[in-house]
């Protein structure tokens, strides 16, 4: 049921998007440069506009939101429940799985840090 909920918001909004980029051109350009803004995504200056906005409300965004939406369904965590098995990444670059680390009955820490 989720996740056909996820389905029919992301694709009104591509719907609407979409149109939106069709009937005011300018006004939905100006709104996605300042979404660019917000995520440093325009701060390239080899990275124009012309490279990312266009792919806005496409049929590949489409899907790629559901994806990304549908993945993060997986990684819900609630109390009392197991802990979901998300995927991490190694130091060394492997793809593993958060359970993957248990031994026997030992307790799971989880540090998190940032090399900011």
């Amino acid at each position: 049921l989720q996740k056909t909920l996820i389905l029919l918001q992301v694709t009104l909004s591509v719907v609407v998007g979409k149109t939106l980029m069709i009937l005011f051109p300018n006004a939905m350009k100006r709104y996605i440069l300042k979404m660019g803004e917000k995520s440093r995504m325009n701060q390239n200056p080899k990275f124009s506009y012309e490279n990312w906005g266009p792919t806005f409300f496409s049929f590949k965004y489409l899907q790629f939101v559901l994806k990304v939406k549908w993945k993060r369904l997986e990684d819900e965590a609630y109390e009392g429940h197991p802990a979901p098995n998300t995927p991490v990444v190694t130091l060394g670059g492997e793809v593993r799985h958060l359970l993957d680390f248990m031994e026997d009955n030992r307790p799971l820490i989880l540090n998190f840090g940032s090399c900011t």
